[in-house]
């Protein structure tokens, strides 16, 4: 286990948790940064846009690893982005620690509002 990203993951968990009452799992906060990209205010959702919401969240996050490229928004204003690199064969674990590793980094570089 790499001590040093947990910790920093927990910080980051404690960031993004701050306005909601309680601690929130990654999928929560990667949906919940995916509605932020799309930036519609509130929306009722289906299943299939629910998961949308969240491969655009993943998008966004890899997008500075140079893994997706950001294309530009359709007519309802959804997001699109192009896949440029092919994501690396990683096991569970490692696709859980990249992710844990984009998100931190994507907090560590938004202005966070009090």
């Amino acid at each position: 286990m790499n001590f040093e990203l947990e910790k920093r993951w927990r910080e980051t968990v404690a960031i993004a948790s701050k306005h909601f009452g309680e601690t929130l799992d990654m999928q929560s906060i990667l949906f919940i940064l995916g509605i932020q990209e799309l930036n519609k205010g509130y929306v009722d959702l289906t299943k299939d846009q629910k998961l949308e919401v969240m491969h655009i969240a993943t998008c966004t996050l890899l997008e500075p690893y140079g893994y997706y490229e950001f294309k530009g928004r359709d007519e309802d204003g959804w997001p699109h982005f192009e896949n440029i690199e092919k994501l690396p064969h990683l096991t569970g674990a490692e696709q859980e620690d990249m992710m844990k590793e984009a998100l931190i980094d994507y907090f560590n570089n938004a202005e966070i509002t009090e």
